[in-house]
């Protein structure tokens, strides 16, 4: 598991967060993020940190990551992208990082910047 240095954890300089945007685009075949994002094999990430792990709207996750009982943090998540098997034993997410934890911080900036999960509109009131 990584060391998860301060560096990782400061707020972000524009340079982490667009080395992070760069970098997530190896998470893209599974995760989506902004405007309109949407689950596929792997959960939207918008608002992730904070948020319950397990917890994204309509999206199937594992019994491991069901119950992991932790919201997910930027320690917590540099440790994710680093060893998701570590952090959280059974979940399916089989992504194999090899990167540095600085590479896995600068992708935590970036998931930083990207607010909250969308709420579909409520329907408008019958007439």
């Amino acid at each position: 598991m990584f060391g998860l240095g301060a560096e990782a954890l400061a707020a972000p300089t524009q340079a982490q967060v667009d080395a992070g945007r760069r970098l997530f685009a190896r998470c893209t075949n599974c995760h989506e993020v902004g405007a309109g994002a949407r689950n596929g094999f792997g959960p939207q990430l918008n608002g992730i940190v904070g948020r319950k792990a397990g917890s994204a709207p309509a999206y199937a996750y594992s019994p491991a990551l069901r119950n992991a009982g932790f919201a997910w943090d930027e320690r917590k998540l540099i440790a994710f992208i680093g060893d998701s098997e570590k952090v959280v034993p059974g979940n399916k997410m089989r992504f194999l990082s090899f990167m540095s934890e600085k590479q896995a911080g600068e992708i935590v900036a970036y998931l930083r910047t990207q607010g909250v999960a969308a709420t579909p509109p409520a329907p408008a009131p019958k007439r």
